[in-house]
Order: C-alpha cells, then sequence, then structure tokens
C-alpha cells in the first residue's frame, strides 16, 4: 500500500482479511486515501465480522464494500421458524467462532440446547475416534445430537463431512441439517443435496438477475463480458463473491472518477510517502471520498452503493431446502428469502408431515407375534404378506398419511436387548443402526428402549399375564353320589337298616291282626324290603296296624321326603355347575405356589421387567422377588424359553405356566382348537404398545396425532375386537371346561347309575345261579303249570271254624292260634314209623292228611315239633307235601308263592292204610 501511495493513488481496492484490514484502515485514514474494503474468508469460509473501528467520522475513509455479516440474523430467524431446542453446530479450522457469539447469545437466553465442535481437516479420523471412544450409549446420544446441525464451513469441507457421516450410519433420513454460506454456488447446492440424506436446508447470498436477458450485460452505458453476466455460465458460477465485488467496484471508482472529470474538480493523484512521520495527507482525499459514497452503481452483485456509516445495505439471503423422506439425489426447491428489512419472506414449514407423506417409502422391521403380526401368504417367489393388529394400524396410518412401507422379520427374531459391548440386538437393533425406519410388533415402550430409540403414543395398553393350561375334566363314575358326602350314605345306609330292625321288632312285641287271604308276613326281611321301598318311594306290601309302628313309618317317611328332596336339588346343581378346581387365579397365587413351573422368554422386556422389580430391594410386594427366583433357575434356562411359540407348546403339553403378554395370551387362549387354556393376570396396565422409530424420526408426532385419531373416532376399537372379539369360542378365565348354559348332560354325568344298575343286574343274576344250582343239589323239581294246584283255603278256613266252635266238641281246647299247618316234606319221612309219631294232636281229635298229586314236586319246611305232635298218618305212599306255608297267628293261611292253584274241594279222607278213619273222634279230614 505504501508502495502504492509513492507512485501516487486516487483510491486504494483491497480484498483481504480482517487480520490485514485494521492495518490498512490506519494507514488509509492517516493519509487521507479513500479505502474500499472487500472482505475476503479463506478458501470459501463464511466470513466473521471483522469488527473496525471507527473513532470519528470525518476520519473514516475505509468503505466497507461487502454488506456486514448477517449470518447470526439469518440464522436465528430459521432456527426460530423450525422450532429447535437442541441442535449442534459444527465449524471448520479457518472460521472464526466468534463472528456467531451473538447469536450463541441470544438462544441461550431463549433456552436452547446449542453444542460445538470443530471439524478437523482429517474427517474420516474424527469419524473414526468418535467410534472407538465412545461407548454405544454415548454413541447414541452422540447421534441424536446429529439429528438437528448447523454446518457452517466451505462447501468442499461441507461435502466430505456429510458423506463421511452417512456412510457410517451417524445420521439417518430424519436428520434435518442447515448449511449457510455465502459462497455457495448453484453446482455446490446439487453436490450437497446428493450426498445428503434426510432434510437440508441451504442458505447463501443470492444476487438480483433482471428478468429481461437482453439487460443482464448491461449496467448502464458499461457493456459487462458475456462469460460473468450469464449466471449459467460455467464461469461465472465459479466466480467467487469476492471478485464479483471487486468488479463492481472497479466500475463504482470510474463512474466516481468521469464524474469527478466532468465536474472539473479533478485532484492530482496522491503522491505520498507514508513511512517518513512528517508526511501529510492527501489534499484532495475527503472529495474523492465523498465523490465515491455519492454514487452507485448496478453491477454483478446489484446495487452498489454506500450508507452513511461507510457500509453497503444492500444484501438478499437465498433459503433452498429439501423434504424427508426422498432418496439420494432428489431435487431442492426455494423455501423463501431473507434482507435486513423485510425479514423472512416465505414460509419454512415441512409439508411433506402435514399429513402428506405420498411418496415415502419406509422400510418397516417386525418380529412374528400372534396376533400382532402374522404371516398371510407366503408364496414361493413373492415377498410374503402379513396381518395381524399391528399390521392393521400401520395400514390405517399408510392411509391416512399416503405413505408406502416394506416389511422384513428381524433376523434374529427377538425384540431386542443390550448386549455386553452396549450394542442391541433384534428389532431395536435394527432401529439403532438405521437398518429400518420404524419397528411394529407387539413391542412395548420401556424406558431403556426409549434410550435408543423412540415411540409414538400407545396404541394398545399392556399388562403381564400368565398362561394356564385347564383342568382336564375326570371321568367320575358316581357322579350320582356327588351330592351327598360319604359319611351321609353310610348314614342314610345305617338308618334303613336300623329303622327295618325296629319295625320288626314293634311288630314281633305286638303281632298285627292280618285279614284273610291277606299275602305278607311280619318277618325282617320284610320290614327292611319295605323301609328301602318307602325310602326310594317305591311303596311296601307290609300292613302295619299297631300305632307304634305307624309313628315310627310317619316320622321315617318325612325323613325319607325331606332327604330325597335336598338329593335331587343338590345333584341338578351339581350335574349344570362345574367348580373351579385351579387354586391360581392371579400373579399372586402364581408367585406363592411351586407345584407348577413358570417361566417367560428370555431377555425379553417381561423377563426384565420381573428382574429389575424382583431384585428391587425397595420393592413392597414380594410377589416379585418370589416369581424371579422361580424364573431365574439355573440362571433362567430352566424355566424360560427362546420363543413364546414354545412357551405355548410347553403350557399345552407340559406341567408349566408361561409368563407373557396378557393380549398374546387371550388371543392364543380364545383361538385353541381345543380350548384348553386360559388365562390370569393384572388389571392395571402399567405400560403399552407403541411403534418404535429412529431416534429423532420426524414422523414421530405425526404417527402419535393419528393414533389418538384413531382411538378417539373408535376405530381402534373396531380393529380390537376384529382379533379379541368378546364371544368368543372359548372362555379365558375359566380354569376348567365348563358346559354351555343349557347344554345337554353327557353320558359322564350318569355313568355311575348305569353302574349301579349293571352291578345290581350282575349281582341278581349270579343268586340267580347260586340258587339253581343249591335247587339241582336238593333234587327239586319245579311243578309244572297243569299240576300247580291250591286248596281253596276259605273253605278251609270256614271248616277250621266251625270245628273250633263246637261246644261239646272236645278239641274246643285247642287254641286256633296254635295251629300252623306247614307242607309236609315227605322226603323227610321216609318211613310209616315216622310218620304215626306226629299222627294226631294230643289235645284235640283233629285228624289231618294231605292229597296232594304226585306230580307235584318242591321244597318245604319239616312240620314244627309243636304241630307234628297233634298230627298221626297213616302209609301215604308217593305222596308229596302240597303248596301249605303255615297257619298264621289268627287262624288265617298265607297264600303260596308258587304259580296260582286251582282249590281242591273238601272230602272225607279215604282209608290209605293209616288206621286213622275208625276212630270215632276223627270224623273229619282236610
Amino acid at each position: 500500500a505504501c508502495d502504492l501511495m509513492n507512485q501516487g493513488i486516487l483510491a486504494l481496492v483491497s480484498s483481504i482479511g480482517c487480520t490485514s484490514a485494521g492495518s490498512l484502515q490506519s494507514l488509509a485514514d492517516a493519509m487521507h486515501i479513500p479505502h474500499l474494503f472487500i472482505q475476503r474468508s479463506t478458501a470459501g469460509t463464511p466470513r466473521s465480522g471483522c469488527g473496525l473501528t471507527r473513532s470519528n467520522r470525518n476520519d473514516d475513509y475505509t468503505l466497507s464494500v461487502r454488506p456486514p455479516v448477517y449470518l447470526n440474523d439469518v440464522i436465528l430467524r430459521v432456527v426460530t421458524e423450525y422450532a429447535w431446542q437442541k441442535f449442534i453446530i459444527f465449524y471448520d479450522n479457518d472460521y472464526d467462532i466468534r463472528g456467531i457469539q451473538e447469536f450463541l447469545d441470544k438462544v441461550s437466553q431463549q433456552g436452547m440446547d446449542v453444542a460445538l465442535q470443530k471439524v478437523e481437516n482429517n474427517i474420516n479420523k474424527m469419524i473414526t475416534g468418535l467410534f472407538a471412544t465412545m461407548r454405544i450409549e454415548e454413541l447414541n446420544r452422540y447421534r441424536d445430537t446429529l439429528r438437528r446441525a448447523i454446518l457452517i464451513m466451505n462447501p468442499s469441507t461441507a461435502k466430505s463431512f456429510i458423506t463421511e457421516v452417512v456412510e457410517t450410519n451417524l445420521v439417518a433420513f430424519d436428520c434435518h441439517w442447515i448449511i449457510i454460506n455465502e459462497e455457495i454456488n448453484d453446482v455446490d447446492v446439487q453436490e450437497l443435496v446428493r450426498r445428503s440424506i434426510g432434510r437440508l436446508t441451504i442458505i447463501r447470498q443470492t444476487f438480483p438477475v433482471p428478468q429481461n436477458i437482453s439487460q443482464r450485460c448491461f449496467r448502464g452505458n458499461h457493456r459487462i463480458s458475456s462469460s460473468l453476466c450469464d449466471p449459467k455460465d460455467p464461469f461465472s458460477q465459479s466466480m467467487e463473491i469476492s471478485n464479483l465485488y471487486i468488479y463492481d467496484t472497479v466500475l463504482l471508482l470510474a463512474n466516481a472518477f468521469h464524474k469527478k472529470l466532468e465536474d472539473r474538480k479533478w485532484h492530482s493523484m496522491a503522491s505520498l510517502t507514508c513511512i517518513r512521520k512528517n508526511s501529510k495527507p492527501w489534499q484532495g482525499g475527503r472529495s474523492m471520498l465523498e465523490t465515491i459514497k455519492k454514487g452507485g452503481v448496478n453491477g454483478l452483485t446489484g446495487e452498489l452503493e454506500f450508507a452513511e456509516n461507510g457500509g453497503n445495505p444492500n444484501v438478499h439471503f437465498e433459503i433452498l431446502g429439501t423434504n424427508y423422506g426422498e432418496d439420494l439425489g432428489r431435487g431442492i426447491r426455494k423455501l423463501g428469502c431473507w434482507n435486513p428489512i423485510t425479514g423472512l419472506n416465505g414460509s419454512l414449514t415441512d409439508r411433506k408431515l402435514e399429513n402428506n407423506m405420498r411418496g415415502v417409502v419406509l422400510r418397516v422391521v417386525t418380529v412374528l407375534e400372534e396376533p400382532f403380526v402374522m404371516v398371510s401368504e407366503n408364496v414361493l417367489g413373492k415377498p410374503k404378506k402379513y396381518q395381524g393388529f399391528s399390521i392393521d394400524v400401520l395400514e390405517a396410518l399408510a392411509t391416512y398419511l399416503g405413505f408406502k412401507y416394506e416389511i422384513y422379520v428381524a433376523p434374529d427374531h427377538k425384540y431386542g436387548s443390550p448386549q455386553d459391548d452396549g450394542s442391541w440386538n433384534g428389532l431395536i437393533g435394527e432401529l439403532v443402526f438405521k437398518r429400518a425406519d420404524i419397528g411394529i410388533s407387539a413391542l412395548t415402550i420401556t424406558p431403556d428402549r426409549e434410550n435408543v430409540v423412540d415411540f409414538t403414543t400407545r396404541y394398545m395398553d399392556y399388562s403381564v399375564g400368565v398362561l394356564l393350561r385347564k383342568a382336564e375334566k375326570t371321568v367320575d363314575m358316581f357322579a350320582c353320589l356327588a351330592p351327598f358326602d360319604l359319611s351321609l350314605w353310610a348314614c342314610i345306609a345305617g338308618t334303613v337298616l336300623l329303622v327295618g330292625l325296629l319295625v320288626y321288632l314293634l311288630n314281633w312285641l305286638n303281632p298285627p291282626r292280618l285279614q284273610m287271604g291277606s299275602m305278607t308276613s311280619t318277618t325282617l326281611y320284610n320290614s327292611m324290603w319295605f323301609v328301602y321301598g318307602s325310602f326310594v318311594q317305591q311303596g311296601g306290601e307290609v300292613p302295619y296296624t299297631t300305632l307304634a309302628t305307624r309313628l315310627m313309618m310317619g316320622a321315617w317317611w318325612l325323613f325319607a321326603l325331606i332327604v330325597i328332596s335336598s338329593y335331587t336339588a343338590n345333584l341338578a346343581a351339581f350335574l349344570t355347575i362345574t367348580r373351579i378346581e385351579n387354586s391360581i387365579q392371579s400373579l399372586q397365587d402364581l408367585s406363592r405356589q411351586t407345584d407348577i413351573p413358570y417361566g417367560t422368554v428370555l431377555d425379553s422386556a417381561v423377563y426384565e421387567h420381573v428382574r429389575v422389580k424382583g431384585m428391587n430391594p425397595f420393592e413392597r410386594d414380594s410377589m416379585y422377588s418370589q416369581m424371579w427366583r422361580m424364573i431365574n433357575r439355573s440362571n433362567g434356562s430352566e424355566n424360560n424359553v427362546l420363543e413364546s411359540t414354545a412357551g405355548i407348546q410347553k403350557v399345552k403339553y407340559g406341567n408349566y405356566a408361561f409368563v407373557w403378554d396378557a393380549a398374546v395370551l387371550e388371543y392364543v387362549a380364545i383361538n385353541d382348537a381345543d380350548c384348553s387354556f386360559y388365562t390370569v393376570g393384572n388389571t392395571v396396565a402399567d405400560r403399552g404398545y407403541g411403534i418404535a422409530l429412529q431416534h429423532g424420526s420426524p414422523y414421530r408426532d405425526v404417527f402419535s396425532q393419528r393414533i389418538l385419531e384413531l382411538q378417539q373416532n373408535g376405530d381402534m376399537d373396531i380393529l380390537k375386537h376384529k382379533w379379541w372379539p368378546k364371544n368368543g369360542q372359548c372362555d379365558l378365565y375359566s380354569s376348567v371346561d365348563t358346559k354351555q348354559k343349557g347344554g345337554a348332560l353327557d353320558i359322564k354325568s350318569f355313568a355311575g347309575v348305569f353302574c349301579i344298575l349293571a352291578a345290581g343286574i350282575v349281582l341278581s343274576c349270579f343268586i340267580a345261579m347260586l340258587e339253581t344250582w343249591w335247587n339241582k343239589r336238593k333234587g327239586s323239581r319245579v311243578p309244572s303249570k297243569e299240576d300247580d294246584k291250591e286248596i281253596d283255603l276259605e273253605h278251609l278256613h270256614r271248616r277250621v271254624n266251625s270245628l273250633c266252635t263246637d261246644d261239646d266238641s272236645p278239641h274246643k281246647q285247642f287254641s286256633t292260634s296254635s295251629i300252623d299247618l306247614t307242607p309236609l316234606d315227605i322226603d323227610t319221612l321216609p318211613t310209616r314209623q315216622a310218620l304215626e309219631q306226629i299222627s294226631d294232636f294230643r289235645n284235640t281229635h283233629i285228624t289231618t292228611t294231605t292229597f296232594i298229586p304226585e306230580q307235584i314236586q318242591t321244597l318245604s319246611r319239616t312240620l314244627s315239633a309243636k304241630a307234628a305232635s297233634g298230627f298221626s298218618f297213616g302209609s301215604v305212599p308217593e305222596h308229596r307235601t302240597g303248596p301249605f306255608r303255615h297257619r298264621a297267628p289268627n287262624g288265617g293261611f298265607f297264600r303260596s308263592p308258587i304259580k296260582t292253584m286251582s282249590s281242591i274241594p273238601y272230602q272225607p279222607t279215604p282209608t290209605l292204610g293209616l288206621n286213622i278213619g275208625s276212630d270215632p273222634d276223627r270224623g273229619t279230614s282236610i
């Protein structure tokens, strides 16, 4: 500059950095040389304010050709428009971070969380060092920070940095970056957009271009080269902004000098020696400075003019941007513009998230879990089709928002858990490593998962349940005996025997008078049979005429009525109501017992939930600690399974209880073909199912909003009832198989009755065979029907009475009640001598002789000694006994149980060789 002054100059034009600008300003002010300063940044790095001091306006000979640095104002306005609250600022080595100090102060006052990071020249080494030094949790937090970033660096460094972070999966499509630099041309913009993913906003300085193409190359009376005035020309595209301002500055000085010549106010060029202390300033400097300040030019940078403070107020910033979800190489459009006077002109709202995601294709990772995600169609060579409750929710979102999706199953078929090195596997791992956009299945929202991924609002409540197998209903052959306890049945049986014995004893002590022709007797056997018959409401044949016996039977009949009525009512209840036999009806019941082992899926959310609560010493409920001891047997390998399907099969075919998501277990229980499952669990939902997205995904809010709308208008309930119907074919909460209301009773309910009947039939057949064998052994013969005769008992009764009522007859002393006639077993009287010993009554003159056909053969009791002592028989060859049983105490005769007999008329006794007919006192024969 001193050398130029020695040669003689009218003005000084400089395009340098801020460091040298201060020295030139001091020299120009001292020598009164107009100084037009054009700030130049190093290698295209954004400018920082130089902070030139202006002590006295009259002594200030430096004019700033380039407008002031408005980066602070522009960035603040854009960040406010995007409503960012947390972001990071990257800057390169050549940028002076003090240039955005004002911006940092303002955002700090507004409560924004801002981080700063310097980008080294070796970007690859810097990124590699991040992976080497950061743990997985720190790296995930760093990824979250990278979702919103501002890049203040030259275009070449920005291209390299974006390429590195995209290739290393530090960012995904959900990121939003802002690149601000005045020195960004159209070629740089296209290259940055091509290399980036997610949303990109570019802020650069722009210059107005005349709409009339013929006027672009003419600025007043000056013609500009076509390579400079055509904005599409490669040469003009590569021009730095500093060079454009140099061009316009030369035009401005040329016009000022020309005006000076026209006004004839030309001053000689200053030939000064700035090294000597006593050098005097140029006398024409002030006049030349005023002429330059009052002048103006319309050049390549638009209107170049100066304000009173010596600065160029004319500046315009263009805001370009892309939208979310588009592929690499997507187009970019102008979002708005900014200038110091009017501020922001345009809207920066991302219309892609305003319920319009058409053209967006999301990659969805899932885990098969009934009924949330299931394979509906698997055709070889074609993509699998999926169905389920979660798929229905995803389809409802896609229909409303307009996006498309591609589904694939997580490689390890797991939901995901943290590993020893801090990484995640399963579905969550696919989202952490940016291989999938969203994850959906029976995925619960947990704090650990929310540290590495984002979740939408819950679309269904979650609770822990237990799947158990219903108790198999055993076949009770004697269900008919169930209404009464065994001790009660024993008491009833004992009561029947006791009452029967008492009835017999009462009749024995006070014998009743029987009507002539009565067919019954008051033996112990008949008494027992009568009591049993009245108990089962079948009646009896023994007439009881005594008062004591009738009182006894009245009380017995009342007892039988009450017992039978109670049995009938209780039997109906037992046949229609099934009692709950399983004692496990809650998680508390499950934790208290050890007979049935239980477990869950290893390393699942349920496993971690029980582990955390079970190992927490401050947990008040001991249920989880008891459950954890069972689940953690043998380090979890004994009772846990690797997949939920394995746990369900283990319950179905073994003694096992499976702890898992209640919604999944309810679906399994409802749709089981055998209805062999039932579920128990908590009624309070402490968590929920949600859709997982990459950390910082822009779709989280719009997905959550749509889910809330589905819940509000009832569509979500319709989807739930589709997979969990209220009236399913199986009962979820009954621990045993129950009949439907009004169902018919099966054979199992009455098997015992048939068994009792079969036992009676078998016993009766056995006794019949035993009797037959006994009769054959005795040589008995059953009389034929035509030879089966019976004496006319009525005629015999009248004859006996007439004999007993004769006053003159000596046999009146004989008591009629003591006569006991029984059939004579002739087989036991083989000789005449034996018959003679019982031929007559000692106290009467009655002689009896039987006239029995030879064909009748039967068994009978031998005449009692008392009766036999009054009979006298002669020779009765080949005679057999008749069908007499015995004489009743009142003088009547019982009818023989043998077939109905025809009566035999009374007739005189023939002479049979017994010499009983010659006795004048024995003139009557029977």
